[in-house]
């Protein structure tokens, strides 16, 4: 059994979790990459009735059956939830409250896997931008 949190960027939405989680994967699968603009995504699989979420949440039918949901306020995308899957709700470990606490224990859909991560441990790494920002206020 596990006790996690977690929210949304603006904080808006808010989530907690007490039970036995059903996976932890990356996955690599082109629907998630389109989904979330990221390359991977990594999920918690989690029992419905042992999550308590606070605030409002918008859904999106990605596919018949399949719900995305996502903070009304700043977008953040907090799930994924099948039919195929109707025991479980994924929810995106980024939106943990210690992010850097998650641990997957499998990656799916690797024939969707973006070539350039392959790269990232030989790519120069920076503790910010390689630039400072711009002060420019035409930015929206």
């Amino acid at each position: 059994m596990v006790h996690l949190t977690g929210n949304c960027m603006c904080g808006a939405v808010a989530w907690t979790y007490s039970g036995a989680l059903t996976r932890n994967l990356v996955c690599h699968c082109i629907d998630c990459q389109r989904a979330t603009s990221s390359p991977v995504t990594a999920f918690l699989g989690m029992k419905p009735e042992h999550l308590n979420w606070t605030g409002e949440i918008v859904h999106y039918e990605s596919t018949p059956g399949t719900f995305r949901g996502f903070c009304s306020s700043c977008g953040t995308r907090l799930y994924f939830r099948s039919r195929k899957w109707p025991l479980e709700i994924h929810v995106h470990a980024a939106t943990m409250t210690d992010p850097g606490e998650y641990q997957p224990d499998a990656q799916v859909f690797m024939r969707s896997r973006v070539k350039w991560l392959d790269r990232l441990q030989s790519l120069s790494a920076h503790q910010g931008f390689q630039q400072a920002p711009s002060d420019s206020a035409d930015t929206p």
